[in-house]
C-alpha cells in the first residue's frame, strides 16, 4: 500500500487530558527489520509498550517527537494544537521522510506527501510504533510533573479527566500546567 523508501506513521496522544502538552511521533520503521508485538498503545501494557520502545527507538531507520505545550493549547486548541505537534515531529525525522501516513481523519500538511488513515493505529505498523514513542513520552512526562504538582495525581491518570482529577481541581484548583481552555480547568 506505501511503497515508498522513507515512509512515516504519525500518531499523537494527548488529546484528552486536562494538563501538560500533546505529543506526537513520527516514525519511519525499517522494512527489513519486522518488530513483533506492535499495536495500538491503548491496548498494550505500560510495560509493554516501555519493551517496545525502546526496540522502535533501536530498530527504527528515524523516529522523532513533536508536541505543543499547554499555552498554545489554550491560544489555537486542541485539534490545532495536536496537529502542530505531528508537523513538528515529521520535521524532525532524519533522514526525513518521503510519504507520510497520519492516524485519524486529516493531515496537517507536510513537506511530502501524506494522506489520513482512520484507525491506522490498529492498522499501519509505523504508526502503531508512532502511538508507542508518543505514549511513552507523555506519561514519562506526566510522571515526572507529577512530582512538581503531587497535589493532582499526574502519575496516576497521565492528566486525563478521571473522578480523583476532578475532585483535587475543585480543592487546589488548576496548575500552571493545566489547559484553561477545558471546561473542567476554567471552572
Amino acid at each position: 500500500m506505501y511503497l515508498r523508501e522513507y515512509c512515516a506513521g504519525v500518531d499523537e496522544v494527548g488529546r484528552g487530558p486536562l494538563a501538560g502538552a500533546v505529543f506526537a511521533a513520527a516514525v519511519i520503521l525499517n522494512p527489513f527489520k519486522m518488530i513483533e508485538g506492535l499495536r495500538d498503545s491503548k491496548v498494550l501494557s505500560a510495560k509493554r509498550r516501555e519493551e517496545l520502545d525502546r526496540v522502535i527507538r533501536a530498530e527504527a531507520i528515524s523516529f522523532s517527537l513533536g508536541r505543543a505545550e499547554v499555552a498554545e493549547i489554550d491560544k489555537i486548541n486542541i485539534l490545532q494544537a495536536s496537529l502542530l505537534a505531528m508537523q513538528r515531529a515529521v520535521s524532525g525525522l532524519r533522514p526525513g521522510a518521503d510519504f507520510v501516513v497520519v492516524d485519524g481523519n486529516r493531515s496537517p500538511g507536510f513537506d511530502c506527501d501524506s494522506e489520513w488513515l482512520i484507525k491506522g493505529d490498529g492498522k499501519f505498523d509505523a504508526i502503531k510504533a508512532a502511538s508507542i514513542i508518543a505514549k511513552v513520552a507523555r506519561d514519562a512526562e506526566m510522571e515526572a510533573l507529577d512530582k512538581i504538582y503531587p497535589l493532582y495525581g499526574l502519575a496516576r491518570h497521565k492528566g486525563y479527566p478521571t473522578a480523583a482529577h476532578l475532585a483535587a481541581l475543585k480543592v487546589h484548583g488548576p496548575s500552571p500546567i493545566h489547559r484553561l481552555s477545558f471546561s473542567p480547568c476554567r471552572r
